[in-house]
C-alpha cells in the first residue's frame, strides 16, 4: 500500500503501555487518604507539607503524589504516566492504523450524511471498554457502547505468524471491518441484532451474527473500492492480501485448525468462502445498497 505521507486521523487514543490500578484525581489513590490526613495534622506532617509545597513549586510535580511518596515510598504508583516507547515497527503500525482510519473517515463522510466518526483505541495486553474488559486474545473489536474500535497491534504479528495472513492491506481490512460494525451501529442494524439475543435459540442467533459479520466484510470491501478511487493507495497484490486474510479467519478454517472438526451451527462470523465472497462483492460494487446480507437467501 502507498500509505506513507497520507493524512492521519486525530480520532486515535494511543493507550499502549498503560498499566491499570486504583487511581483518583491526578493519579492519587483514595486508599492513602486516611493515613495522610493523620500525618498532615501532626507537627512532622506540617514540616513535610512545607517542604513538598516548595518542591512542587520548583518542579511542577503534583503535590499529592509527592506527599504520598514521602509517606509510603515512591514505588506504590499503580499507573504509568510516562510516554510509551514502542519498537520502530510497532510505532509504524500505529501510524499506519491512524492513516487507514483517516481513509475510512474520508470514504464514509462522503457516503453517510452527518457521519459520526469512531475512535480507534490502541492498547497493550488488556483494555477496559464500555462493553467490558478484554485482553489481546480477544482480537480487534468494536464496542457500540462507546463507539470505539479496540486494537492491540500485536494482532498484526499474529496475522502474519499464526494465521499466515501477512501484508499491510490485510491489516487495513481488519480495521475497515471494525469500522463496518460502526456503520451498522449508526444505521441501527447492530441494535436490531442485539435485541434478538435471548429471543431466539443460540443456533438461530449465531446465524444472525454471521450475517452481521459478513455485512461488515462487505462494508470493508466498499471502503477499499471507494478509497482506491479516491487516493489510489492500493498496489498490485493488495486485494489478494485482503482476500487471504478473509480466508484465514473463516469459522470453518479456525474450527478445523483448533479442534480438527467443523461445526456449522457454532459459526458466528461465516466461512472462509463467505467472507471472501462478501468482501469481494463490496469491492466490486462499491455500492452499500448491495450489502443486505440479512435478506440474502444464499450467503
Amino acid at each position: 500500500m502507498k500509505w506513507q505521507g497520507k493524512r492521519r486521523s486525530s480520532n486515535v487514543e494511543d493507550n499502549r503501555g498503560q498499566s491499570g490500578g486504583s487511581r483518583g484525581i491526578g493519579g492519587f489513590s483514595p486508599m492513602l487518604l486516611a493515613p495522610l490526613l493523620k500525618l498532615l495534622f501532626s507537627k512532622t506532617g506540617l514540616i513535610i507539607v512545607g517542604i513538598v509545597i516548595v518542591i512542587s513549586f520548583v518542579t511542577g510535580y503534583n503535590p499529592l503524589n509527592l506527599i504520598s511518596s514521602f509517606f509510603v515510598g515512591g514505588n506504590n504508583q499503580t499507573v504509568t504516566n510516562g510516554a510509551y516507547e514502542g519498537t520502530p515497527k510497532e510505532n509504524e503500525e500505529a501510524e499506519f492504523s491512524a492513516v487507514i482510519l483517516a481513509s475510512t473517515e474520508d470514504v464514509w463522510n462522503g457516503i453517510i450524511d452527518n457521519y459520526r466518526e469512531p475512535t480507534l483505541v490502541l492498547f497493550t495486553g488488556s483494555v477496559a471498554s464500555a462493553c467490558g474488559s478484554a485482553s489481546s486474545a480477544t482480537g480487534p473489536f468494536y464496542c457500540p457502547g462507546d463507539e470505539k474500535l479496540y486494537l492491540d497491534l500485536s494482532f498484526f504479528e499474529d496475522m502474519e505468524n499464526k494465521m499466515n495472513a501477512p501484508g499491510d492491506f490485510a491489516q487495513a481490512y481488519v480495521i475497515a471491518h471494525e469500522v463496518g460494525h460502526h456503520i451498522q451501529k449508526l444505521t441501527g442494524t447492530m441494535d436490531k441484532v442485539n435485541k434478538i439475543r435471548g429471543q431466539v435459540s443460540e443456533v438461530e442467533y449465531n446465524e444472525y451474527s454471521v450475517r452481521l459479520e459478513l455485512q461488515a466484510d462487505f462494508l470493508a470491501g466498499v471502503w477499499a473500492k471507494r478509497s482506491q478511487n479516491r487516493s489510489g493507495m492500493m498496489e498490485p497484490g493488495d486485494l489478494e492480501e485482503a482476500l487471504n486474510a478473509a480466508n484465514a479467519i473463516g469459522d470453518d478454517r479456525l474450527q478445523q485448525q483448533s479442534t480438527g472438526r467443523v461445526v456449522p451451527d457454532a459459526f458466528t462470523h461465516g466461512t472462509s468462502a463467505q467472507r471472501i465472497r462478501w468482501f469481494r462483492k463490496g469491492f466490486e460494487t462499491g455500492d452499500i445498497s448491495q450489502g443486505d446480507t440479512f435478506s440474502a437467501k444464499s450467503l
